[in-house]
This record gives structure tokens, sequence and C-alpha cells, in this order.
């Protein structure tokens, strides 16, 4: 009986050790295949609001993230990636968020000319209303294309807002607080990127 309970303990170690084997080889052989498909998913993004021949760094490594709730309208941590042609700065695509958003933050990639003026934003993900605030979606409408070009001086400051608010972007039909919530997010990371874009290009990349 003592004989059998020893074998039947060293087959179930045997099979613990077999086991937690082959799901340490599993994590390690998938690893690099799944942090290649989510920079691959990163540099799809990236490409949408930024032409991929404006730059020749490694976009996806020249990256610093930064927190700072009161300028950056996000209590959230918040990735920029940044563009460069040999040393010199392209543009600057921030990875933030409209808080404010109908039914929670709205989650926006907005890429910023070295200039100032937009290159392009999109929304990466939202829980807004189908229908109605889903139109943030390029896919649902052109709305969030209407903002490549723009700058803090076109246009200016104080109209930077939806139509409903005096300002000169339009709101959907029955969904104002959505258009609302991504108008405020990007006029601030301007507002962020025109006070600190020296320090944004001359920081340290993160580790």
């Amino acid at each position: 009986m003592i004989k059998q309970m020893i074998t039947a303990s060293l087959l179930l170690t045997l099979y613990s050790i077999i086991g937690t084997g082959l799901v340490a080889y599993t994590n390690a052989a998938t690893k690099d295949q799944i942090t290649g498909n989510e920079k691959g998913v990163l540099v799809g993004s990236i490409g949408e609001v930024l032409p991929a021949d404006s730059y020749d760094n490694d976009i996806t490594n020249d990256k610093i993230t930064l927190t700072d709730p009161t300028k950056l309208g996000t209590p959230n941590p918040v990735t920029i990636y940044r563009a460069r042609k040999g040393d010199t700065p392209v543009a600057a695509v921030i990875t933030t968020e409209a808080p404010e958003g109908y039914s929670g933050a709205i989650k926006l990639l907005i890429s910023i000319n070295a200039d100032s003026t937009l290159a392009g934003v999109r929304v990466i993900s939202h829980a807004e209303t189908p229908g109605l605030g889903d139109k943030v979606e390029t896919s649902k409408s052109n709305w969030i294309l209407e903002f490549t070009g723009k700058s803090l001086n076109d246009p200016k400051p104080d109209k930077w807002g939806v139509k409903k608010d005096g300002g000169v972007f339009d709101q959907f039909s029955g969904a104002t607080i959505t258009p609302r919530a991504i108008v405020k997010s990007i006029k601030t990371t301007l507002l962020y990127f025109q006070d600190n874009s020296g320090e944004i290009f001359s920081k340290p990349s993160d580790k």
C-alpha cells in the first residue's frame, strides 16, 4: 500500500514537472511572436496618422511615458512615440484619452507634426453608443479626419469646441458629449505639445 502511494506521488510530481516545462516552453516559444504581432498592430495604427516615409527612426522604440493629469487631461500614463528623420524631429504620436466620453474614456492616437499642426487623429477604442457616438470611427463617418492639418492657430484656441458650445467642430445629432470630449482632449494635447515640445524630443527614451 505504501509502495503504491509513493509510486502515485512520484508520478504526480513527474507529471507536474512535465506540465510546468511545457507551459514554460510554450510561453518562451510564443513570446517573440506575440511581441512582434503587437508591434505590427502599433506600427499599423501609427501609419494611419503619420506617413511611414516621413521618418527613418524606429518609432516604436523611441518613446517616453508621462503622467500629468492636470496638463495632459487624463490621470493615466500617456505614451509618446517620437518620429525623426536623422536628428531632426518630425512628429510626436501620442496615445492619450478623452476621459469624459458618454460611456467612459475614449482612447485616442494623436499625431502632431513638429510645427504643431495635427498630422492625424484616430480613436483606438471606445464604448460609445452604436449609431450615435460611434461616428468617431472612420468606418462610420469622416468626422475624425477633419482634424488633420488643424492647429491652435487654425482654429484659435477659443474656437476649439463643438458648434453647440461656440466652437467650429460639428457635433453628432443626438450625441454631443462624445465629440465634445474628443475635441477637448485634442486641444489639451496640442497645448501640452506647444509648451513642452523641446522636452518631448530631448528626453531619453524609456528603457
